[in-house]
């Protein structure tokens, strides 16, 4: 299923140019900013040269020379040309606010007027993932730019420190330091396409893998059948090569890249001391030769480490996270939705709104021939798109009307139909998904648990799920996708998340979440409900919070067999249980009135 976030751009515009687009016009308009952050970085330079010309003075003009004194004092030197680069730390990161601030004010800037052009004119999945580069994709935004900037203002002052001072000493050290610098920053920066890459080829082949897997799981009976085994194992022989060559693949370029980190790291000062003889034949004195050796190992070679981690991580990330920002928005609808008074419900989410996706055509059930109907003669029609909320007092009926809507339940009487057909259980997993209260988890990995219902998902879409639901911080926590997942160890609010995002991922044409967020803080709860308000399909959530009937198109009020339904502000005119309700709702939404037990789903 496409989304806002996963359109398909042109294989040359890739996000790195398109970042590199928007980042020149910004980092123009902050030239001073830069220039005064540059200032401050002066003093790094003076400590860098001095660290190492200090220790060659000190050697060949103090305790080689026999004088003790002057070789004390050049250290001296070199030791207080520590303590202005101490000082410069709160100019640079004074000026470092200057660079970084106004970068993450104009991303919120971006993703608010984004939600509110969506929420006017467009279909509302940016909106909804505007809460998420709000408050966390912006911040991950400023902190990935934060030390950008840091680690590669260090690399330059500090490198330009030590190719002077190796200058100062002997331009011959030159020749034997730069090549295998030059060298590994080069292999390097060639390593990281092809990364990319082969990264993006592993991940399809352990898909296409896992897929495969899935169907051979569900199909061995007819395997069996039908004689296919040998065919079977070949097909699967032939996706396993595939991922073992992907793996070998990305394997072989993470070797290149730790030997671009060897060759900047550990060549130069190798190449040094084998070139030593024929430096000091030429012209270097030994203070000069142990001076360059200081630059090497102190300064030059954890310069360059520092900005090779950090563009192989973080700057990586960040360009990501960038581009999420950059992306076009959708394009406004043909006809915009007229705006909306304080009581009616919002605007269609989606065109085919006016689809029925699910229906009941006087509908009454009841536990038993004598006992009172539950429902009576209960005719509601749900569409896609649409978002309606359920309430009432314990025992009102919420949970069985969920189970006779999914299908769980037969009704006495009436009829119910999913997309304008009799439902059938057989359609069942096709057209619904059914959320209980207590949320179903697995022994097993945490990718395993969130493709249940959809084995096909790709990492990307999990990635816009968590992001959308809100399942970051424990993704965060369990370190990735792979890790094991041990249901005791999880509370009922990230058991409630994970099947939450199981269930956005299945995008079904019906949602019925029933107190499925019941253990989520409110704010949680509103970022799952809009993220799944914002999908194509009809959503049906039994509320236990006022503002779940708040955000709903129509609210079903339900006293047993009396029920009335209309958009909130029109329930708070016309329902005295439902003012009822919200009176007892509303001190902080501390309370929450609890159905009877939900149905298992099917």
């Amino acid at each position: 299923m496409k989304r806002g976030h996963d359109r398909v751009r042109p294989a040359r515009d890739t996000a790195l140019r398109r970042v590199a687009r928007e980042a020149r016009p910004f980092l123009r308009a902050r030239t001073g900013a830069i220039l005064r952050l540059a200032g401050w970085s002066l003093l790094e330079f003076a400590q860098t040269f001095l660290g190492g010309y200090g220790v060659a003075r000190a050697l060949d003009d103090g305790f080689l020379a026999g004088s003790p004194a002057t070789g004390l004092l050049w250290l001296a030197v070199a030791a207080v040309a520590v303590l202005p680069s101490v000082l410069a730390a709160r100019g640079v990161f004074g000026r470092l606010a200057d660079l970084v601030e106004p970068l993450r004010d104009g991303l919120v800037r971006r993703a608010v007027a984004r939600a509110l052009s969506g929420a006017l004119g467009r279909s509302g999945d940016v909106s909804t993932r505007s809460l998420s580069q709000v408050t966390h994709q912006s911040e991950i935004a400023r902190d990935g730019w934060a030390g950008l900037v840091l680690t590669l203002r260090s690399f330059v002052f500090t490198a330009a420190g030590a190719v002077t001072g190796l200058l100062a000493l002997s331009p011959a050290l030159l020749l034997i330091v730069l090549p295998p610098l030059v060298l590994g920053a080069a292999l390097f920066l060639g390593t990281l396409p092809p990364m990319a890459a082969r990264q993006r080829a592993y991940l399809a082949a352990d898909e296409a893998y896992a897929a495969h897997a899935g169907e051979l799981a569900a199909s061995v009976r007819d395997i069996a059948a039908a004689g296919t085994a040998e065919r079977t194992v070949a097909e699967s022989r032939a996706l396993a090569d595939a991922q073992l060559a992907a793996s070998r693949s990305l394997a072989r370029w993470s070797a290149v890249r730790v030997v671009a980190l060897a060759v900047c790291g550990r060549f130069p000062p190798l190449l040094l001391l084998l070139g030593a003889p024929w430096l000091l034949r030429n012209g270097l004195t030994p203070g000069g030769l142990v001076g360059a050796l200081t630059y090497l190992t102190q300064a030059l070679a954890p310069a360059v480490q520092a900005l090779m981690t950090m563009l192989g991580t973080a700057g990586g990330r960040l360009v990501v996270v960038l581009d999420r920002f950059t992306d076009a928005p959708p394009p406004p609808a043909d006809d915009p939705a007229p705006a909306a008074s304080a009581d009616s419900p919002p605007p269609p989410r989606n065109p085919a709104r006016h689809t029925p996706v699910a229906e009941l055509h006087e509908v009454t059930f009841a536990y038993g021939p004598r006992a009172h109907p539950v429902l009576d003669r209960l005719s509601l029609t749900v569409g896609a798109g649409e978002h309606l909320a359920v309430v009432g007092p314990s025992g009102s009926g919420k949970s069985t009307l969920v189970a006779v809507l999914a299908g769980t339940e037969r009704p006495t009487g009436g009829a119910v139909r999913w997309r304008g057909r009799p439902a059938r259980p057989a359609d069942a997993t096709s057209v619904r998904v059914l959320l209980p209260q207590h949320a179903y988890v697995f022994t097993g990995t945490l990718r395993d648990n969130l493709r249940y219902l959809r084995p096909d998902a790709r990492d990307r879409e999990i990635a816009a799920m968590a992001d959308a639901v809100g399942l970051e911080a424990l993704l965060s926590r369990l370190g990735s996708l792979d890790a094991a997942v041990d249901p005791d160890r999880l509370s009922q609010g990230e058991r409630q998340l994970v099947a939450l995002g199981r269930a956005y991922l299945a995008a079904p044409p019906l949602l019925i979440l029933d107190e499925a967020t019941s253990r989520l803080d409110p704010a949680a709860e509103t970022r799952a409900e809009l993220a799944f308000a914002a999908l194509p399909g009809a959503l049906v959530v039994v509320a236990h919070r006022i503002g779940s009937a708040r955000r709903a198109d129509r609210t079903l009020v339900m006293d047993g067999p009396r029920t009335q339904c209309g958009t909130p502000g029109e329930l708070l005119r016309t329902s005295a249980l439902y003012r009822d309700l919200s009176g007892l709702w509303e001190p902080g939404e501390k309370h929450s009135i609890r159905s009877t037990p939900p149905p298992s789903p099917v």
